[in-house]
């Protein structure tokens, strides 16, 4: 399977989503570093956890930019539904860097509170300027990841942009426990000496909350759950879709940015294939409605509709055997039915042969409709060839003989277009006849019969007849 090219605007996507992931990484270490150096020097806890959280940041920034690379890549032979579930699996290791982080500063700031290992937490200027310009950062980093996330729906780029926007939140949270202790000092209130370490677990609690917010998305993405809502909507449309019996199964998956949906469909047994992939089609369409890019894969599956007559059963066993039947008429005798049908075979077949196909359909008819009591079937030679029209010509006399005996029936209103064609030593006629509008197909039937009857009395060299029929009304004679 080879790779497809990329296109320029796929290219384009490429580079901004790449552009955008760099970038990001580029501000986390930036962030981290200056986070650690004044943590440290201050001996903040606040600052520390902000620091971890940063480094965390830094290594699922990292993480993004390598998945975005890899989950671009078109499908190959190797992986055919493409490689977006790279950005699903690398925001479910970002959720677990996050959690160790919360592990590590509630228990630093569960020991800090009950007096173990009490550290004197001295806020400098440094300290406030570092978080003020971390919490602008964040905040110009998760627009921008935000802004491409929403624009080509990545769930790697929008969890790196759920890190920067709660940064901003929980940076916000550490100045203000710095501000406390500094209250504390000042105003000799022994208690606010804690809040660091309280605005340490706060943070902690925000990371626990954007974790699990993450973990559902990654999980459900990583175990192909649907989307909340779109099955039950993908249904109802392509059940609107005409020629659509039930939706007997609906499958829908999600990897990185990109849907893929699985349909059965029933279909009446005895629409033709080329009706079922028009019926596809417009299922496809259906589904495009409600995810816009989703690769659609549609299942037709034949089934008996309700209201079925003995005619419709008789087809659809012979068009499970790959056959065709025409003529098919039915009589009640005694209570009981009798059919007679006409097949059509492939001329340079065997009677032997031709005979066997006969015998195996009528066997699935009297197994698959009971009610039937007895079949004859009239064998008919299908031409396999190309005949070669050896001249088209006039017959003066014999046309106006023809359109005598097409006026021996008042119901034929006009003949027209009468064409005579010697294809070897044989003779076709084909003629176009103009009958009432409101003529049931029966009757019109009847007529063409009886008028082929009629020609080939008259004129017995005549080998094959073709009537045209013709509603009144028709102006494209």
């Amino acid at each position: 399977m080879a790779a497809p090219q990329a296109t320029d605007s796929e290219r384009d996507v490429r580079t901004e989503k790449r552009t955008v992931a760099f970038n990001s990484v580029v501000a986390a270490m930036g962030i981290t570093a200056l986070k650690i150096f004044v943590g440290v020097t201050t001996n903040s806890l606040g600052i520390l956890s902000e620091a971890a959280h940063s480094a965390l940041d830094l290594i699922a920034a990292i993480i993004t930019f390598l998945s975005v690379r890899v989950s671009d890549k078109p499908a190959d032979a190797e992986h055919q539904y493409g490689h977006e579930k790279v950005e699903n699996f690398s925001a479910f290791i970002e959720t677990g860097l996050l959690l160790l982080t919360c592990v590590w500063i509630v228990w630093e700031a569960v020991r800090r509170l009950l007096g173990h290992g009490h550290t004197h937490v001295d806020p400098t200027l440094a300290a406030f300027l570092v978080m003020f310009a971390s919490m602008a950062v964040d905040f110009w980093r998760s627009r921008a990841l935000q802004r491409v996330a929403t624009k080509f729906d990545s769930q790697a780029l929008q969890a790196d942009a759920l890190h920067f926007s709660t940064d901003v939140w929980s940076s916000a949270v550490v100045m203000l426990g710095l501000a406390l202790v500094i209250a504390a000092e000042k105003l000799r209130i022994t208690w606010l000496r804690d809040a660091d370490p309280l605005a340490a677990l706060f943070v902690a609690g925000v990371v626990v909350y954007v974790s699990s917010r993450l973990a559902r998305q990654t999980i459900d993405a990583l175990l192909d759950a649907a989307p909340r809502g779109v099955r039950s909507r993908i249904v109802a449309e392509v059940a609107g879709v005409e020629g659509v019996l039930d939706v007997d199964r609906a499958r829908i998956r999600r990897a990185g940015n990109r849907y893929f949906a699985d349909l059965s469909i029933a279909l009446r047994r005895n629409v033709t294939f080329q009706k079922s992939e028009q019926v596809a089609s417009e299922v496809t369409s259906a589904v495009h409605r409600i995810l816009p890019d989703a690769d659609v894969v549609v299942h037709p599956v034949p089934r008996a509709a309700g209201g079925e007559n003995v005619f419709d059963r008789i087809r659809d066993v012979a068009s499970r055997n790959n056959l065709n039947v025409h003529d098919v008429s039915v009589q009640e005798v005694d209570g009981r039915l009798h059919v007679e049908q006409h097949l059509e075979l492939d001329e340079r077949m065997r009677l032997k042969d031709a005979h066997d196909v006969v015998t195996q359909l009528e066997s699935h008819i009297s197994r698959d409709v009971p009610e039937v009591s007895s079949i004859l079937t009239h064998i008919e030679s299908e031409p396999a060839t190309i005949e070669t029209t050896d001249e088209v010509f006039r017959d003066t006399r014999l046309e106006r003989r023809l359109r005598g005996v097409a006026r021996e029936f008042p119901e034929i209103l006009d003949m027209h277009d009468l064409v005579l064609k010697k294809v070897g030593n044989r003779v076709y006629v084909s003629c176009h006849c103009t009958m009432p509008d409101e003529m049931p197909l029966s009757r019109v039937h009847d007529l063409s019969t009886a008028l082929e009857i009629r020609f080939k009395r008259e004129a017995p060299e005549l080998f094959k007849v073709l009537i045209h029929t013709e509603p009144q009304t028709d102006n494209r004679r």
